[in-house]
């Protein structure tokens, strides 16, 4: 098997982004890492809203763009999600000790993950988001046999 594989998707509106977001977060194990790129506005906090839903959270989800990162502990599982959108410099990352949310436990999605290069690990998943009309095209690139295990289980194209 190969550690590299792709796949696109599309959405046509904020609940076809949100229902997408649960299958992925069904197909999340722990220990993934999954960054999530798009413009302002593509829907990478309403992606992570599905995910979050996926392991039955019912509550409000924001995007960390003030905290930089919202925990979840849900069920067995915790969940990360960070927004790096206002870092100011990557090194900040080191000092808030960045590299203890990555294990092989937690799972964590990252927006905005090119303001913390250097500081981050690869991601076992990239989504990146785009405009497709009214709606959003998604395109997964797995990079780790974990991300490709992912990947296989999301919806065919």
């Amino acid at each position: 098997m190969s550690d590299s594989e792709s796949k696109k998707l599309a959405a046509a509106d904020e609940d076809a982004m949100v229902s997408l977001g649960e299958s992925l977060g069904k197909a999340l194990k722990p220990g993934t890492v999954v960054f999530l790129e798009g413009e302002l506005g593509m829907g990478k906090t309403t992606l992570a809203r599905g995910v979050l839903r996926a392991f039955g959270h019912g509550g409000a989800v924001k995007s960390p763009t003030y905290t930089l990162v919202e925990p979840y502990q849900l069920d067995e599982q915790s969940l990360f999600h960070f927004d790096l959108y206002r870092l100011g410099d990557p090194e900040e990352l080191e000092f808030m000790g960045i590299r203890d949310y990555f294990d092989d436990i937690a799972i964590v999605l990252l927006e905005w993950p090119k303001r913390g290069e250097g500081f981050l690990p690869a991601p076992d998943l990239l989504v990146t988001i785009d405009l497709a009309g009214n709606g959003r095209v998604l395109r997964f690139a797995a990079s780790t046999a974990r991300g490709v295990e992912c990947l296989r289980q999301l919806p065919l194209e």
